[in-house]
């Protein structure tokens, strides 16, 4: 695939460990779990944002931007990322913030991520209601910024994107070279997908290479057929930008959204109960909108026995922690009754 091609600027800490979850495993009984730590990538307390980022804010870079707009939902770990990789470049960040939960009171909206977002240094443009046209807003406001002499670059919410799709496609490529080198034959990959660049490029890597490795997004928000077709779309998208020739086979897509629950960023008793066994398990700390929501999945899943006892299943950390204190009420119930 010769990624070498492409811009990138180095902004996390590569490779990530590639962990066994042994207790967690003994106590579920199942296959042997492992954890790709991308939560700990290091850029602003990590996540799987920066790998998206180290290819996007390369382009930026190399179109001659000075500024970077991006959006995301209220307690974005891409927006708190991206605004900590324009810092490290020197760049301003502007963000749009999409207000898709709002029953969590001021500590979701002011803690977390949010107070992050500040402390790094990007503004907040506006905080938008619930199903707004966060692109058309994002581009009306590059508009804006290019009359007064400045030269934006728009990163998607996620920054999924080919581009950005390309820093999972480089995970893949890093998880077959230290299954080699643990000689761990991987069976399943499995993750939290919601805006598709993370599976869409790990799909696409794995299919580059031939691999044979399926991957298993649990969507956290999107019902199965649209979360579906928006990663087979941008996989597809990403294999074009890879020079990869042939047409991405439909059965290479497969997501869960039995875990969703009643929306985006609204936890289920499953997404709580992952949260505290990887907490008391393993001493790892998930998100309550992506990776614990991921984890819940995998966790029902092996229960139910989708996967055989001799399988090895590596789970995809995305991060997300700094989001856990926009949850403060909610984790402290269930802590006090758990």
């Amino acid at each position: 695939m010769h990624l070498a091609r492409f811009p990138r600027i180095s902004l996390g800490h590569f490779p990530t460990p590639l962990e066994p979850l042994n207790n967690l495993s003994a106590l579920l009984g199942g296959p042997k779990i492992w954890v790709k730590r991308d939560d700990a990538t290091g850029l602003a307390s990590g996540g799987n944002k920066t790998r998206k980022l180290e290819f996007l804010l390369a382009d930026a870079i190399k179109k001659g931007a000075d500024t970077i707009i991006t959006q995301g939902a209220t307690q974005s770990n891409h927006v708190r990322q991206t605004i900590a990789g324009a810092a490290k470049l020197g760049l301003k960040a502007k963000a749009f913030l999409e207000q898709r939960v709002t029953q969590f009171g001021d500590d979701y909206q002011h803690s977390g991520n949010v107070l992050l977002d500040g402390l790094l240094g990007g503004e907040i443009v506006a905080h938008l209601p619930n199903g707004t046209d966060m692109q058309l807003a994002m581009e009306e406001y590059a508009s804006q910024l290019r009359r007064q002499g400045h030269n934006p670059y728009i990163i998607p919410g996620g920054g999924s994107n080919p581009i950005g799709a390309l820093g999972y496609v480089a995970c893949a490529e890093e998880l077959l070279y230290q299954s080699s080198q643990q000689r761990l034959h991987i069976h399943h990959v499995v993750h939290a997908s919601g805006s598709t660049g993370t599976q869409a490029g790990l799909v696409a890597g794995f299919t580059a290479t031939h691999s044979q490795i399926p991957v298993l997004g649990i969507s956290v928000r999107a019902p199965k057929e649209k979360q579906e077709e928006n990663v087979w779309q941008l996989a597809s998208r990403t294999l074009a930008l890879l020079g990869v020739s042939g047409e991405l086979p439909r059965e290479a897509v497969v997501a869960n959204s039995d875990y969703v629950g009643d929306g985006y960023g609204l936890p289920t008793e499953g997404t709580l109960e992952a949260l505290a066994l990887f907490a008391r398990h393993e001493g790892l700390l998930l998100d309550p909108v992506y990776s614990a929501k991921g984890a819940a999945g995998l966790i029902d899943l092996i229960r139910k026995g989708f996967f055989q006892p001799d399988e090895n299943v590596v789970f995809i950390h995305t991060g997300g922690s700094a989001g856990l204190f926009g949850y403060r009420h909610i984790l402290e119930e269930y802590i006090s009754h758990a």
